[in-house]
């Protein structure tokens, strides 16, 4: 058993391999099974050649001789003679025999095959079926052991456990009847017919399962008869240990997605639990950590995030041993930490969502710490919110958590998510101290508008702003002449900026548009929702003068459940001292970042050499100082790495609508059938200069002579793949008036914002509400009436 799996009631949750034959038939145990008389003699024979197809497309053929023996005895044009000689020989291999009685009533007796089980694979078994009803309905198969190992989130804060953990030992088998081709998904109607029963168990030694079926409700016999205890001795999978190794040869951790030639997937995600997620195909483990698989063939595909290479290997496991080893050296394709450019995802969840509040409320600190490390995250924030929010918050300390290693950070802290104030956005709240809000004991109680919660955030030293910031800020359609048309009636709007007015009535950035007037927000969040929502507002304030930051996140497992990682930021960190917590939560809030999937990296961008959130004129930082319009210097290094050659899964992700996942993805960048991307330069939203890279992995150094005009914003993108935060440029030091129609967009949203949220913030907050939004119209009056520029 794997060194990672030691809690109490947590299973090595290995593969499901596929016997190479059937059991063998000379091994029997119970009675022989009856024979079924009067049987058609053309449906049988096609039943009967239906099933060795089926039987060697699984994996599970006919020992040769009993095949051959079969075929003959299939050619005679006596019904009797090849009813009796199908039996005969089919019989021995079945574990079970469903009887259907004239009034379709169900019931199950024990057939003679060995009851022999592989752990962590599955093994087939034939079910002989007497139809006398000669009914078609599908031959549903149940079993108390096969029942769910968990239950996923209901969203409760304090969810009661419907599974308990003692349940677990007992819940370790699948059961699944093979309906597809060349089989039918329902019984023939004939009187006799053999079925496929697959049964996957997780457990070695001697187990006692209780199997039965029914063919629709109240199909049951009287008297339990539609089911029978099975006594099976389940022999033990190989243990296989892992070797994985890092580029320069030290121990690591990585996903790996094992599958055998069917493409099924190992261990079998039904009957995982944690640190393997069920809603995962991966695994992850550590360098000498181990996998239980029964002997065979499989594939095995190794990544750790996107700044590594995905490979693909053969993996034979063989018979006959208890132990196995097999190594798997990773290889990047670029390795932005030497550069002092640590990665983070600070919106991930340890619970809610596709994890499960039974047999356990979400998962532990350890868990979350293994997908981090697998996905190369250099820093993780795992939020408690909304759901079993009472359970998880125990794990809340207020800084970096024990397990933490070296240039591998997790921390705990808070998604402002089932709140009072979730309807006016989501919060993530990093770098808190304290994690209940001031006089409060229970969610009910926090504010109910977003503002109140910031404030506490940024008062106690937190780092704060949006969540999934496209939620309610969403466009309509343009058709093909750019025209306006209802959503999904034209081409998802690719406008930046865009002017039309968004309903805000969504759980995204929504009341930003008043909160980043009292600066009580560091960033918005991106690259979990469509990029031009998201960009949208944020463009919209920074052509405001509006200094917030933008960073990029997952909110895993809710918005995208594949990975952890996803979306990131990438944030610089002083190459003198050692990656910490608080210097890049801080780098997050200075904007000494950028954001995007991983694939595409702009690096070290300056313009006339003041870096990206480092101070620049008069000490500020991201500025440059003007006396007069003019020429700026912008230089940056960038890579990308796309595919070779498209495929159909890469098309499918380059054609798909932008309000459409993966939102953000290097393949939407891909410049018709070529290997480039476009490089742009974005000076108050709009794109001024533009240069294909070639996105093969290699890193190119660019510089632009880009043209001031008036105090301006100034940023690097690869749409929509990576975005950096701004420079600002100063000129004349005239603060950033950019855009007329940016500030009419803000004054006129912040009316419509009010509209989606006054209604259910409290009547006893409502006043310091309304004086807020108040706050923030005359504030965007002011800056429309210092603008010149459209």
């Amino acid at each position: 058993m794997s060194s990672c799996f030691t809690p109490k009631f947590r299973f090595v949750v290995g593969s499901f391999l596929f016997a190479a034959v059937l059991a063998s038939a000379h091994s029997l145990s119970g009675a022989e099974l009856p024979e079924v008389k009067g049987v058609e003699l053309q449906p049988l024979v096609s039943a009967t050649q239906r099933l060795l197809e089926a039987l060697e497309f699984v994996g599970s053929p006919l020992p040769k001789a009993e095949e051959e023996e079969l075929s003959q005895a299939l050619k005679s044009t006596d019904r009797v003679e090849v009813a009796a000689a199908v039996q005969k020989i089919l019989d021995p291999h079945c574990l079970l025999m469903v009887t259907i009685n004239p009034e379709s009533r169900v019931s199950v007796s024990e057939g003679p095959v060995k009851k022999e089980l592989i752990q962590q694979g599955w093994r087939n078994f034939l079910v002989k079926v007497q139809n006398d009803a000669g009914i078609n309905p599908p031959l549903k198969v149940e079993s108390p052991n096969s029942e769910p190992l968990h239950r996923r989130s209901s969203g409760s804060p304090s969810p009661k456990i419907s599974i308990s953990p003692d349940e677990v030992p007992q819940r370790y088998l699948d059961v699944v009847m093979m309906d597809k081709q060349p089989l039918t998904p329902t019984l023939s109607g004939l009187n006799l017919e053999y079925r496929i029963l697959q049964i996957y168990c997780r457990d070695v030694g001697q187990r006692e399962a209780k199997i039965g079926f029914n063919v629709g409700q109240g199909t049951q016999d009287i008297g339990f008869r539609n089911q029978v205890p099975i006594f099976f001795q389940c022999r033990p999978a190989v243990n296989v240990s892992v070797g994985i190794k890092d580029v320069d040869g030290s121990p690591t951790t990585a996903s790996l997605l094992i599958k055998d030639h069917f493409g099924r997937v190992y261990p079998n995600p039904s009957r995982r639990l944690a640190p393997d997620f069920f809603f995962h195909q991966q695994i992850y483990r550590a360098d000498g950590e181990t996998v239980l698989l029964p002997p065979g063939d499989y594939t095995v595909e190794i990544g750790r995030g996107p700044e590594y290479l995905s490979q693909t290997h053969p993996l034979k496991v063989p018979e006959g041993v208890q132990n196995h080893h097999a190594d798997f050296p990773l290889k990047r394709w670029i390795h932005l930490a030497q550069r002092h450019w640590y990665s983070g995802d600070h919106h991930v969840h340890a619970a809610g969502c596709s994890h499960y509040e039974s047999p356990t409320e979400g998962v532990t600190p350890g868990d979350m710490m293994r997908h981090i490390l697998g996905e190369d995250l250099n820093v993780g924030c795992v939020l408690s919110w909304g759901p079993c929010w009472y359970n998880q918050k125990q794990y809340f300390e207020g800084k970096t958590h024990a397990l933490s290693r070296p240039n591998y950070l997790m921390r705990y802290d808070v998604e402002v998510s089932g709140f009072p104030s979730s309807h006016a956005g989501h919060l993530c709240l990093l770098r808190l101290t304290e994690d209940d809000y001031e006089g409060t004991e229970f969610i009910e109680q926090w504010p109910s508008w977003t503002l109140p919660v910031l404030k506490w955030g940024q008062k106690q030293g937190g780092v704060v702003g949006y969540s999934h910031s496209g939620w309610g800020l969403e466009a309509p359609d343009i058709d093909e002449a750019g025209r306006r048309v209802p959503n999904q009636k034209g081409k998802a709007s690719h406008l930046l900026p865009d002017y039309e007015i968004p309903p805000f009535k969504g759980i995204g950035a929504n009341e930003y548009i008043v909160t980043v007037v009292h600066d009580a927000c560091d960033f918005i969040s991106s690259v979990d929702t469509p990029a031009v929502w998201e960009l949208n507002i944020w463009y919209h304030t920074l052509n405001c003068g509006y200094r917030c930051k933008i960073s990029g996140e997952t909110d895993f497992p809710c918005i995208y459940g594949d990975k952890v990682g996803l979306g990131r930021i990438y944030v610089k960190m002083d190459p003198s001292k050692p990656l910490d917590f608080d210097t890049w939560a801080l780098g997050l809030k200075d904007g000494r970042s950028y954001c995007g999937d991983g694939l595409s990296h702009v690096i070290d961008f300056k313009v006339n050499d003041v870096p990206l959130g480092e101070p620049g004129a008069k000490g500020k930082l991201s500025t440059v100082k003007l006396d007069a319009p003019g020429k700026v210097k912008v230089k940056f290094d960038t890579a990308a790495l796309l595919n070779p050659e498209i495929t159909p899964l890469t098309e499918k992700i380059r054609k798909a609508r932008l309000d459409a996942k993966p939102y953000w993805h290097i393949e939407r960048s891909r410049i018709d059938e070529t290997r480039k991307v476009p490089v742009e330069i974005i000076v108050n939203g709009y794109p001024v200069e533009k240069r294909e890279l070639l996105a093969d992995g290699h890193e190119e150094q660019m510089e632009f002579d880009v043209e001031i005009a008036q105090s301006s914003w100034i940023a690097v993108r690869i749409f929509p793949s990576v975005h950096t935060n701004p420079i600002w440029v100063e000129v004349g030091d005239k603060p950033v008036r950019a855009s007329r129609r940016s500030a009419e967009w803000c004054l006129k949203a912040v009316d419509t914002c009010w509209a989606a949220k006054e209604p259910k913030i409290r009547s006893e907050e409502k006043e310091t509400a309304k004086a807020a939004y108040d706050a923030a119209r005359a504030a965007y009056r002011q800056i429309l009436a210092e603008s010149t520029t459209d």
